[in-house]
């Protein structure tokens, strides 16, 4: 019986996290530009964006617990003290459409912005969440505020090869 119980909390729980986060809307793009591009790609496919909703991690809150995974950082890793130097920069700009919104408003939107650099040599991928003194501050923390803006942090695996699979650094 206990088992059960546990089990229907811990659904309950998962339920209320993925509602959190769908009443938001879901990303529907992601636009690759800079660091040294000839022109930005872009990913669209709906299955590899579904790993990439801005409104998971740090920031949202299910149960008033707030998330620790989700979208492009490897949040356990917590912020880099150091980035290796000299590599080149990505802008990252990721577009959404919002759920429970009458249907003409229903259009994509950008949402959010970052940076993001991969080391050459080992292959790891670093993601800056832009800061106060940064121009996208302002849209991003109208999207979400983390609380973690103004550093680099270690891309997680997923977003590494979903970045692979697009760029060729």
């Amino acid at each position: 019986m206990k088992r059960m119980i546990s089990a229907a909390f811990c659904l309950l729980a998962v339920l209320s996290a993925t509602a959190l986060v769908s009443t938001k809307g879901a990303t529907t793009r992601i636009r690759i530009a800079g660091g040294g591009l000839g022109s930005p790609v872009e990913i669209s496919d709906p299955v590899v964006l579904a790993n990439f909703n801005v409104w998971s991690g740090p920031g949202t809150f299910a149960n008033d617990v707030e998330g620790t995974e989700g979208f492009i950082i490897d949040w356990v890793s917590g912020a880099v003290s150091a980035r290796p130097n000299g590599l080149p920069i990505f802008e990252l700009s990721f577009y959404v459409r919002h759920a429970n919104r009458p249907l003409n408003e229903q259009t994509e939107q950008l949402a959010y912005i970052v940076s993001y650099s991969v080391d050459p040599e080992t292959g790891q991928g670093y993601v800056y969440l832009p800061g106060q003194s940064d121009e996208p501050y302002r849209l991003n923390t109208k999207a979400i505020h983390r609380g973690r803006e103004g550093h680099w942090f270690r891309a997680n695996a997923a977003w590494q090869a979903a970045f692979r699979n697009v760029v060729r650094p």
